[in-house]
């Protein structure tokens, strides 16, 4: 199986940061994820939207890039969402109940009426 090399691009914009994904998230690339994790950490987004159309699977250090983006946004007071689903990575995150945790969405519009929510609603629901 032949699969395509991980690339993920930043685009930021003041507060706001497009962080577009492709290939599989492996942890073959565990450096690369850092060093693009701190990349966006230091970027002081405090909106954060993750293109992931592209990501066909994911890994443990994949799993670790998302919530460690997550983690530094939080931290600033900021979101972060997750976009474009594939199901393959939707049941990672499910059975790694991630996707219990980082807020979802089918595509970048509804992505981008998530960030801008500042309601309740906007984060992870918990329901136990």
């Amino acid at each position: 199986m032949n699969s395509k090399p991980m690339l993920i691009e930043v685009r930021q914009k003041d507060e706001f940061c497009l962080v577009r994904c492709e290939g599989r998230l492996a942890t073959e690339d565990h450096e690369y994820l850092r060093a693009k994790k701190d990349e966006i950490k230091r970027a002081n987004c405090k909106k954060v939207l993750a293109d992931f159309s592209e990501v066909p699977d994911i890994g443990s250090a994949g799993i670790g890039f998302i919530l460690g983006v997550y983690t530094s946004t939080k931290n600033l007071g900021g979101r972060f969402v997750l976009v474009g689903i594939r199901p393959r990575v939707r049941e990672v995150l499910d059975l790694t109940r991630v996707s219990t945790i980082i807020p979802l969405a089918a595509d970048f519009a509804s992505g981008l009426v998530t960030l801008r929510d500042e309601g309740p609603a906007a984060g992870a629901q918990n329901q136990g």
